[in-house]
C-alpha cells in the first residue's frame, strides 16, 4: 500500500471539516431551542402528543434516532481525523529513523542496491 503524506492530510482535513459542518447543521433536536433548551421539533412533538396525535411520539422517535446516528457519524469523523494525524506523524518519525539508520560509516546514504540486499 502506498499512501503519501499529503493524501493522509487531505483525508484527515476533510473529515475534520465534515465533523464541523455536521455539528452545526445536523442538530435537529436543538434547532430553534427555547430558553429551556428544547428544540422546535421536540416542542412540536410534545404539542402533537398533548393534542392526542400519535405522530407526536413518532416525531420524538425520529429525532432520537437521527440524533443517535449523527453522533455516530461525528465520532467516526473525529476518529478518522485524529487517526490520520497520528499516522502521518508516526510514519514521518519512522522514515526519519530508517533514514538515520541506513547510513554508511562516513554518513553518506546507503545505495539502493545495498538496501535491496537487506530485503532478500
Amino acid at each position: 500500500m502506498v499512501v503519501h503524506q499529503d493524501d493522509l492530510g487531505e483525508v484527515g482535513h476533510e473529515a475534520f471539516l465534515l465533523h464541523g459542518q455536521l455539528q452545526k447543521q445536523a442538530d435537529i433536536a436543538g434547532a430553534g431551542a427555547d430558553g429551556s433548551g428544547n428544540g422546535s421539533t421536540m416542542r412540536a412533538a410534545a404539542s402533537l402528543k398533548t393534542a392526542g396525535f400519535s405522530l407526536g411520539g413518532e416525531l420524538e422517535t425520529t429525532v432520537s434516532v437521527w440524533t443517535s446516528q449523527v453522533k455516530t457519524v461525528l465520532q467516526a469523523c473525529a476518529h478518522i481525523s485524529n487517526h490520520l494525524d497520528y499516522s502521518k506523524k508516526a510514519h514521518a518519525a519512522d522514515d526519519e529513523a530508517i533514514a538515520a539508520s541506513l547510513r554508511n560509516r562516513d554518513g553518506s546514504a546507503v545505495s539502493v542496491s545495498r538496501i535491496d540486499e537487506y530485503l532478500k
